[in-house]
């Protein structure tokens, strides 16, 4: 197996890592969700459903980015694939932003303060 194969194949399995982050997280949570929903009034339930999703999703995103750089830069380092890596990291980049503002009510930088 060459470097190229190697490469290729980790990429996928952080591909296929984030893809059942996401999957297992939203199973997960609505696992957990299901007997809370019976217990108590739907607005706090939902909240918290909507933050596990919300986590769920932030933390696949990371995995599929390091997934797109692992492949782009060591496979093939074309003008071309890092201009598509540069957009996609953007627009993933752009996504979790408005996750973090929309789970914590501030941008990422701001964590620390109250």
């Amino acid at each position: 197996m060459s470097f190229t194969d190697t490469v290729e194949t980790i990429g996928r399995a952080i591909d296929l890592a984030g893809v059942l982050v996401i999957a297992g997280g939203v199973i997960w949570i609505t696992i957990v969700t299901i007997p809370q929903a019976r217990n108590r009034g739907g607005g706090e339930v939902y909240d918290g459903y909507r933050r596990g999703i919300g986590k769920a999703i932030l933390l696949g995103l990371e995995l599929l980015v390091a997934a797109d750089i692992i492949r782009t830069v060591a496979v093939a380092p074309t003008l071309e694939s890092v201009a598509v890596l540069g957009l996609i990291v953007l627009v993933r980049t752009f996504l979790s932003f408005s996750l973090e503002v929309e789970l914590y009510g501030r941008w990422p930088w701001q964590r620390g303060r109250s």
